[in-house]
């Protein structure tokens, strides 16, 4: 265009009309936790440009239907917790064979202090009462062995002295075990056909099916739990379809599983939630009438072993429990386990009707059983040969069957 005169530049105003107020987010400030889940406030203001200059309006100006949140969610780092172990207390006994014990505590890795033993329940945790022998007894007539006890082994709530140096920690389940996966499952009540549901609440229920749709809406309780349960060597996927929950007015839905802790409220259509084992339990928290979620749920192969080939599963209402055999070259250590879970308006009652174990029984021998309340994380231990009666706080128990 050289050869071309350029016409003069000029410019003209195209509009006079000033621009809608708006709203104005400024930068986030610090997260409210160090780590795991905190909240960030950051400051929400209504302006109007004019002339290039932003002017701050009265709020109602600005459409209230669109107005950010002055706190949001933020992460800076995820929290580590791990198990810690006090050192094993003396054998029970001056002679003969007794036991050992040793207190179990959360940690926090940040602070290094105890914290709710609910905060490690994804973690494995190590046996804490094992076997142990003080020399034979002299020779006496009319010896009995001890009849059965019952000992409360609970995290306290401060560490004593002898853990100052804990013994032993777990992390993770990462590691793959042998392959060779043998489970037992008695499956039985719990989930009711279709077209019942369709009509019944589902609150309280347990769902066995391998795939369905869960429908949470509409419940007339505050509080709504229902539980998904799969053989061992399986895990279980959950899609939220839909979702109607009023998070500003702390509506939340929380999934908890034996390796995986998760709540959210925003966002959560279409997000997938992945349980990393056999079972998972889903709570939603709702205030306003008619609120809530529409689960789809499947179930595959698991993609990582997080259960022994002696361990069992066994589902509600009722089932019998025996001690898992071991094969004689399974590696010694191995603790066997027995995980019961039952509909979540349901709590467990086990009962030992009989009670042998001496030597002369199976492949394995045990002689002390360890029965765990998952919902509080407390561990009671019985042992000898009499009778025994346990009842749970939630609608999930582990057992463990010790040498």
């Amino acid at each position: 265009c050289q050869p071309v005169p350029k016409p003069e530049s000029r410019v003209e105003v195209c509009d006079l009309n000033p621009c809608p107020p708006r709203w104005k987010v400024t930068p986030a400030g610090p997260c409210s936790s160090s780590c795991g889940l905190g909240l960030a406030v950051q400051l929400v203001t209504c302006v109007q440009t004019l002339h290039g200059q932003e002017i701050l309006q009265e709020e109602h100006l600005c459409p209230v239907a669109e107005k950010p949140l002055t706190s949001v969610p933020c992460v800076i780092r995820p929290c580590s917790y791990e198990w810690s172990f006090s050192q094993w207390s003396e054998c029970s006994t001056s002679c003969g064979n007794g036991i050992q014990t040793r207190q179990d505590f959360c940690l926090s890795s940040l602070t290094h202090k105890p914290v709710n033993p609910l905060f490690c329940r994804r973690f494995p945790k190590a046996i804490v009462v094992r076997g142990c022998s003080a020399g034979p007894c002299p020779e006496q007539e009319g010896t009995q062995s001890p009849g059965a006890e019952l000992q409360p082994v609970t995290p306290a709530t401060h560490l004593p002295a002898a853990a100052a140096a804990p013994e032993h920690r777990h992390k993770d389940l990462d590691v793959p075990l042998p392959a060779g996966p043998r489970e037992q499952t008695k499956p039985g009540g719990g989930e009711e056909d279709t077209a019942k549901r369709s009509f019944l609440c589902v609150c309280g229920n347990l769902f066995l099916n391998a795939t369905g749709i869960i429908n949470m809406t509409g419940v007339e309780s505050r509080d709504c739990t229902v539980a998904i349960g799969r053989p061992l060597r399986e895990e279980i996927s959950v899609t939220i379809l839909e979702s109607s929950l009023n998070c500003s007015a702390g509506e939340v839905l929380l999934f908890s599983g034996r390796m995986m802790w998760r709540t959210g409220c925003r966002k959560l259509p279409l997000s997938l939630i992945n349980s990393r084992t056999n079972t998972l339990i889903v709570k939603q928290r709702v205030v306003l009438p008619g609120n809530g979620v529409i689960l789809q749920y499947s179930s595959r192969t698991a993609t990582k072993k997080y259960y022994q080939d002696c361990d069992q599963q066994l589902f509600g209402p009722q089932g019998e429990i025996v001690n898992p055999v071991q094969s004689p070259d399974e590696r010694q250590g191995v603790v066997c386990r027995t995980f019961i879970t039952v509909a979540p308006r349901q709590r467990i009652s086990i009962r030992a009707l009989n009670t042998d174990l001496g030597p002369e029984g199976n492949h394995t021998h045990f002689n002390y059983i360890l029965v765990r309340d998952v919902s509080t994380m407390k561990t009671v231990v019985f042992h000898g040969k009499q009778q025994l009666l346990w009842q749970s706080t939630g609608s999930q128990a582990e057992i463990e069957f010790h040498e």
